[in-house]
């Protein structure tokens, strides 16, 4: 079964310095029909204006990946990380007994466009951590390039949950499949471009909940990035 969620649909805020999208209940949107998956929670696309940026701000017990699709993402924290994250990159913050942190375009001149998804960790009172990899372009071409999961296997970024994060570049035509175990669902996030979703057209924003399928076949009908949640 495939669950369309329209781009259209989602929790839209304009505040001027930030645009942003969520596809599941946040802060000050709340839809008692769309909670999240399993223990994925969240997924917000936000566009940040030049300099400007989330002051900072706590968390606890919570897996944070953040992926940047355009511009240049600064993160400090209280563990003491001070990075950029740049296209291609990924972030993992595991929130754990707390950290405060903070996010700002890095850039005075060109906003920065990236995801921000919140996983619900196995256990509370994790030890906080950070973890941050970048992706090398070719392997997400034509692909389902791992991204983040329980294990780190395969250079993605480690997660105290049972998903697994995958990244694909798809050009018109281009096809990826992934098996699905009858346990598990997925969830399909359309970043760029448009794709069919098992014949079902999804276009950029759409996402797609995907429960009882044994084959999830992506096909790009023109230049598109998807993320794939493979969720427990």
């Amino acid at each position: 079964m495939i669950r369309l969620r329209k781009s259209a649909d989602r929790g839209h805020f304009d505040h001027g310095w930030l645009n942003t999208c969520h596809t599941f209940s946040f802060a000050g949107y709340h839809d008692p029909k769309h909670m999240g998956m399993g223990a994925l929670r969240v997924i917000n696309e936000d566009r940040v204006q030049p300099g400007e940026g989330f002051g900072t701000h706590s968390h606890q017990d919570m897996e944070i990946i953040s992926y940047v699709m355009e511009g240049a993402l600064s993160h400090r924290d209280s563990m003491g990380n001070a990075s950029v994250i740049l296209p291609g990159e990924v972030q993992r913050m595991t929130a754990g007994t707390g950290v405060a942190h903070s996010e700002f375009n890095h850039s005075h001149n060109e906003q920065v466009h990236f995801f921000q998804i919140w996983i619900l960790p196995e256990f509370k009172g994790l030890r906080p951590g950070y973890e941050q990899t970048s992706i090398p372009l070719e392997e997400k071409k034509g692909k389902l390039r791992l991204v983040a999961s329980r294990d780190g296997r395969n250079g993605s970024v480690t997660i105290n949950r049972d998903v697994n994060l995958y990244v694909a570049l798809l050009e018109p035509g281009e096809e990826v499949v992934h098996r699905q175990a009858a346990t598990r669902k997925a969830w399909l996030q359309v970043a760029r471009g448009k794709v069919l979703l098992n014949g079902q057209v999804l276009e950029v924003g759409d996402g797609a909940a995907v429960s009882d399928e044994d084959l999830l076949e992506i096909k790009g009908q023109d230049s598109a990035e998807v993320l794939l949640f493979d969720v427990a």
